[in-house]
């Protein structure tokens, strides 16, 4: 299992919906959620892209010195940048991070915000357009190992004796990560992209898409890999669990959730249409389970205000990790988590959940190699005790 974080570039609070528990949205705290996650020993994290994002380039790079090993899943979206000039940016990402730079293509299916970056394109036009520019972004990367070329006539993109002098560390090229539930965004994955990545929709729902596009891979002769998007909130017990869902809801009032809803419905995406699908823009504070828990602690309770993934897992320590267990066995490794506030709950999951899952880094969690003792002592002169992970 690989397990992801998130850098909140648009924001960050206590509560959904609200200014009340916001947080500036800033360098200094972006730098506080890249070190916890880098020394948590998270793989790696997202930046997201979007006119309510920082840009996630910019951001990415900022944070290189203040990590070691920590990737950077950078969102990259086809139409606002030429593809051989993305080419050199993740190349040059790549390289002086050493290495650490994933990408995550990202078409887009907010029309407006589509419009304000000069893109008018239809939903199908997209997608053509998003396979091109993958195709010549991959080419480029891939051609200049070998210091070789590129020449592509699409109908939508052209390039002629394209070509990168510095390659990136990634061979043949940084990976590509990518989401969609349209088919033509499974078709797209199917054909050029690494890993496919789905929103948190209950299990049954997720095994179909993964059986989907890797029958599609099949007819490539390829093999992707599989991840998930979602949001977590884990506590000791599953009450506490429950009530600090509750609490992130507890500012939110029906005319806020109604105003997100009509601005959500107005996108072309159809996996946004399938977030809404599982609340339907209904809940009741007094019970937010209550319509909004689709699955065993899988809740859409963030989808309400949220757009993108608007799922979480909700529970204590064991269930959180045996529901990613469940996705694990559809056969997904990498698994993108965020959870409110980021910094917090960084540290909360890590601490809770990392000693229960498959990963290298839980020895680190609870066992670690130090010079002295793990813990703080206990009335200056007491070493803690060990607890054991379970």
């Amino acid at each position: 299992m690989k397990i992801f974080w998130f850098i909140p570039t648009h924001g960050d609070s206590r509560y959904l919906g609200t200014s009340a528990g916001a947080r500036q949205a800033d360098f200094a705290y972006f730098k506080q959620v890249a070190v916890a996650a880098d020394s948590l020993g998270y793989e790696g994290v997202l930046l997201p892209t979007g006119r309510s994002c920082e840009d996630s380039w910019i951001v990415a790079a900022s944070l290189i010195d203040a990590t070691r090993q920590l990737k950077f899943l950078v969102a990259l979206r086809p139409g606002l940048v030429a593809p051989a000039q993305s080419a050199r940016m993740a190349a040059t990402l790549d390289r002086l991070s050493g290495g650490r730079v994933l990408v995550n293509l990202v078409t887009g299916g907010d029309a407006e915000e589509l419009a304000g970056d000069g893109q008018f394109l239809d939903h199908a036009a997209r997608y053509e357009e998003s396979a091109e520019f993958i195709r010549i972004w991959r080419e480029i990367i891939a051609r200049s190992h070998e210091g070789q070329s590129f020449d592509f006539e699409g109908r939508r993109l052209r390039v002629q004796g394209a070509k990168l002098l510095y390659p990136p560390h990634a061979r043949p090229y940084p990976p590509v990560f990518f989401g969609g539930s349209s088919e033509a965004a499974h078709d797209l994955a199917a054909e050029q992209v690494d890993t496919y990545l789905t929103w948190g929709e209950p299990p049954a729902a997720v095994a179909a898409k993964v059986a989907d596009v890797g029958r599609r891979a099949a007819r490539h002769g390829r093999q992707l890999k599989f991840g998930i998007r979602l949001h977590v909130i884990v506590r000791e017990t599953e009450e506490a669990a429950w009530g600090a869902a509750s609490a992130l809801l507890s500012h939110l009032d029906e005319a806020t959730v109604e105003a997100a809803q009509q601005r959500l419905a107005r996108m072309d995406s159809v996996g946004q249409r399938r977030m809404a699908e599982l609340h339907r823009g209904r809940f009741d504070k007094s019970d937010v389970r209550r319509g909004l828990e689709i699955a065993p602690n899988l809740w859409a309770g963030v989808g309400l205000v949220r757009g993108g993934a608007g799922t979480a897992l909700v529970g204590n320590p064991q269930q959180v990790a045996d529901r990613l267990q469940e996705y694990a066995a559809l056969g997904l490794d990498c698994f993108i988590l965020s959870g409110y506030p980021h910094l917090e709950e960084a540290y909360r999951f890590a601490e809770l959940v990392f000693p229960l899952l498959p990963l290298s880094v839980r020895e680190k969690l609870c066992a670690p190699a130090l010079s002295g003792p793990f813990g703080e002592i206990v009335a200056n002169g007491i070493v803690p005790r060990q607890q054991s992970a379970s």
